[in-house]
C-alpha cells in the first residue's frame, strides 16, 4: 500500500501545483496539498515514526503522527525552489537518493531501494535530456515532487533508526543552504558544483563514521538550519 500511497501523494502535489500556477492562487494551497499528501502516506501507507532509538527506546505515542507529518511537509519544502532553475541543481537530490539507496541495500529495505533507484534513474534521464536539448529548466512541480519522495524515503529509514536523519540534513538541506549562500559569489555552475561536492563528502561520512559520532554534527547543523529560517535569503522551508 505504501507504493500506492506515494503515487497518490505525488498526484495530489502535482495537480495542486499546476492549479496554483494556472489560477495564480496563494502558495498556501501548495502547503495544503503537501499536508494532504503526507496524511495519505501516514493513513493509507501506514508509515509513521512511532518511536526513536537513541541510547534508549523512546515511544512517541500521540506525537507519532504530528512528528511524521511535520517532518514530511518540512523536508518536502527543502527543494521548493523558483521555476526556471538550472537542471544541474538536481545533482543535489541525486546524491541524497544514492545515499538512501545504498543505506537501503545494506539494511535490506526493498521499498526505499526500489523507489530510490527509480528516482535516481528518472533524474539522470532529465539531466541527459537537458544536456542534449540545452533548453530545459526545472520548475516547482518537479522539485517539490522529488522533495516529497525523499521525505517519504527518510521516514521509511528513520522509523527503524533515527540516525538516518543525517542523510536528508547533510546531503540535501545543508548543500541547498550552501548553494543559496554562495550563488551570488560564484557562477551558477560553480555554486552547484561546490554544493554537490559538499553533499558527496557528507554522504560518504555516514558509511565510514561510527553512528554514535554522527549525532554531534546532526544536532549542531540542525540548530544552525533552524536559526537560518529567520533569514529569507537562506530559508529552505517557505
Amino acid at each position: 500500500m505504501l507504493y500506492i500511497a506515494l503515487l497518490i501523494g505525488i498526484v495530489v502535489i502535482i495537480i495542486a501545483d499546476k492549479l496554483t500556477q494556472a489560477f495564480k492562487l496563494s502558495s498556501i494551497w501548495r502547503l495544503i496539498s503537501q499536508i494532504i499528501a503526507s496524511l495519505v502516506i501516514i493513513m493509507v501507507g501506514s508509515l509513521e515514526v512511532n518511536y526513536i532509538n537513541l541510547s534508549s527506546h523512546i515511544e512517541l505515542g500521540y506525537l507519532a503522527i504530528p512528528f511524521t507529518l511535520l517532518f514530511l511537509v518540512g523536508l518536502t519544502n527543502v527543494m521548493n525552489i523558483e521555476s526556471g532553475q538550472n537542471p544541474l541543481l538536481l545533482l543535489l537530490p541525486l546524491v541524497s537518493l544514492v545515499c538512501f539507496s545504498m543505506a537501503a541495500f545494506v539494511m535490506g529495505h526493498s521499498f526505499v531501494l526500489i523507489i530510490g533507484i527509480s528516482t535516481c534513474l528518472a533524474i539522470m534521464l532529465i539531466l541527459l535530456y537537458s544536456y542534449f536539448s540545452g533548453n530545459l529548466f526545472i520548475g516547482q512541480s518537479l522539485t517539490t515532487t522529488i522533495g516529497f519522495i525523499i521525505a517519504v524515503l527518510s521516514i521509511s529509514l528513520i522509523k527503524h533508526f533515527i540516525v538516518f536523519i543525517y542523510i536528508p540534513i547533510f546531503t540535501l538541506a545543508l548543500p541547498f543552504t550552501l548553494y543559496y549562500f554562495i550563488q551570488n559569489k560564484f557562477t551558477n555552475v560553480q555554486a552547484i558544483t561546490i554544493s554537490t561536492l559538499t553533499a558527496v563528502i557528507f554522504g560518504v561520512f555516514i558509511f565510514i563514521v561510527p553512528t554514535h559520532l554522527l549525532w554531534y554534527p546532526v544536532v549542531g547543523i540542525t540548530i544552525i538550519l533552524v536559526i537560518m529560517q529567520s533569514s529569507r535569503k537562506f530559508r529552505i522551508i517557505w
